[in-house]
């Protein structure tokens, strides 16, 4: 009778034990510390100027090898004119300055020195991208994390925004830019911005390319602000036919003249 109840308890006993083991709740997964300041790796981006350059359409080469051949004869194009942000996917590409990463729950803020324009929000919460966004340089960011891996999908980029692989060699991207980013630490201060660029009305086909940044959290680096004289743009067209922004002329008193 004794060693009856004394097996039933054993197996009562198994049973709660399997039921907590099986509610016991799974380790969170830690995601990757990407706060602080982070400074472009400059030889890589030049490395990379001739080692993997866009997939350009035939018409758009002929612009980009016009504006190499400027640029080596001492007349380089000014792809960062009119105090305008650098815009995407141009920061992450080409950027010479540091920025800030910040981390708050649902969104990585990105913030950038010299131009007091240049914020960029990646939101984090759940959101779809939305139907009809409003247009800008920067566009609008989702991401979601993927193991260790930052997605991030960004689109409603303004025509205006550079494919820059210099400072001195870019086309605007003249709309329906789309880029993919993944984005994850190579080590515990380098990290990695693999970009996947879609843009059909100056590229034949997707161009994947990477990006390289360094953190340095011993020397203490903060970003800076920058001051710049702006003046008054609207939507134009150049020579080409690229989309670009051009000055909207103002009379003797600061009034804007509507630009044909």
């Amino acid at each position: 009778m004794i060693g009856r109840t004394f097996a039933k308890a054993l197996a009562i006993a198994g049973f709660v034990f399997v039921v907590l083991a099986a509610r016991a709740p799974t380790a969170v997964h830690a995601e990757p510390d990407l706060s602080g300041v982070w400074l472009p790796d400059i030889r890589d981006q030049k490395r990379q100027e001739a080692a993997n350059m866009p997939p350009w359409k035939p018409e758009i080469l002929k612009q980009v090898q016009h504006l190499i051949a400027e640029e080596k004869a001492g007349r380089p194009f000014l792809v960062l004119s009119h105090c305008l942000p650098h815009g995407m996917p141009s920061w992450m590409l080409m950027t010479h300055n540091a920025f800030e990463l910040l981390a708050t729950p649902g969104r990585i803020t990105m913030l950038g020195e010299v131009d007091g324009n240049r914020m960029r929000r990646i939101y984090l919460d759940g959101r779809k991208l939305p139907d009809d966004p409003d247009l800008s340089l920067h566009g609008y960011s989702i991401g979601h994390w993927e193991g260790e891996t930052l997605v991030v999908d960004t689109s409603a980029i303004v025509p205006q925004a550079y494919i820059a692989i210099s400072e001195a060699v870019g086309i605007p991207n003249n709309g329906d830019m789309h880029i993919v980013e993944h984005i994850h630490l190579a080590g515990p201060n380098v990290m990695h911005d693999d970009l996947e660029i879609t843009a059909p009305k100056i590229l034949t086909d997707t161009w994947k390319t990477t990006r390289i940044f360094r953190r340095y959290p011993d020397r203490h680096y903060e970003v800076t602000e920058g001051e710049c004289e702006q003046e008054d743009l609207v939507p134009g067209k150049d020579e080409h036919g690229n989309d670009i922004f051009i000055s909207n002329a103002q009379g003797a008193y600061g009034t804007v003249h509507t630009a044909k």
